[in-house]
């Protein structure tokens, strides 16, 4: 089975294009994609990973993407190609929370919290209990100021703490909650997520497949009516 994994969540995003025979799985590329430019490169640049490798659109078995937090446009630019692609090819999707693949990627069993910048002095964050090859949430995925996510880890002073941005782990440990720095999951690694997750039989619903934004976008703040 072809697969092709999609992450357009950050400022630098990417493309990958794996095979998987059974459990294993051999990474065939994994192509970067600079931030900003998901609009104009994204579609491009699955073409050209396809060509490459000699591989059709209809040979795809399994799309893989990053549901976010993060990027409100990189995300839409994302899930509309994946439905796209997945309406035209009938080919099934699974979609990955950015901060469960930062919870996998930290290779720590037990509870891990993941953290994520979400900019203007705000934390994306959630907590997993993984205790295997899949992490099981033990709560929803939220966002909040710096200040009342220093409250909770205050309160929670047993959590391991995993961040992919070099920003937020410096500010958290001068902060004094010790807090582990981890590179950002690509293509490749929400590809071999959503893999395992596929095997155990786990599909998206194309129809109602959206990105997981947290919070509101800014128009829809700005367009909100006032409260008088």
């Amino acid at each position: 089975m072809l697969i092709l994994g999609m992450d357009t969540s950050g400022r630098q995003g990417s493309v990958a294009l794996l095979r998987a025979e059974g459990e294993e799985l051999q990474t065939l590329e994994l192509m970067p994609i600079p931030g900003g430019q998901y609009s104009e490169l994204l579609v491009p640049s699955i073409a050209e990973l396809l060509v490459r490798h000699g591989f059709e659109k209809s040979s795809i078995g399994l799309i893989a993407v990053a549901s976010g937090p993060g990027s409100f446009t990189g995300l839409r630019i994302a899930i509309a190609t994946v439905k796209g692609l997945s309406e035209a090819f009938a080919i099934p999707v699974v979609s990955v929370s950015v901060l469960e693949a930062v919870a996998l990627t930290s290779g720590v069993q037990g509870r891990v919290l993941s953290a994520l910048d979400a900019q203007r002095s705000e934390v994306f964050y959630a907590e997993y209990n993984v205790v295997s090859a899949e992490p099981v949430p033990v709560d929803r995925e939220l966002i909040a100021s710096f200040a009342d996510f220093a409250g909770f880890l205050a309160n929670a002073p047993t959590r391991k703490i995993f961040t992919p941005d070099s920003s937020l782990a410096v500010r958290l440990q001068e902060a004094g909650f010790p807090t582990g720095l981890i590179t950002r999951p690509s293509a490749e690694t929400y590809a071999r997520i959503a893999h395992r997750k596929f095997l155990v039989g786990v599909r998206a619903d194309v129809a109602v497949l959206d990105a997981n934004y947290v919070r509101r976008s800014d128009a829809e703040i700005f367009v909100a009516p006032k409260i008088v």
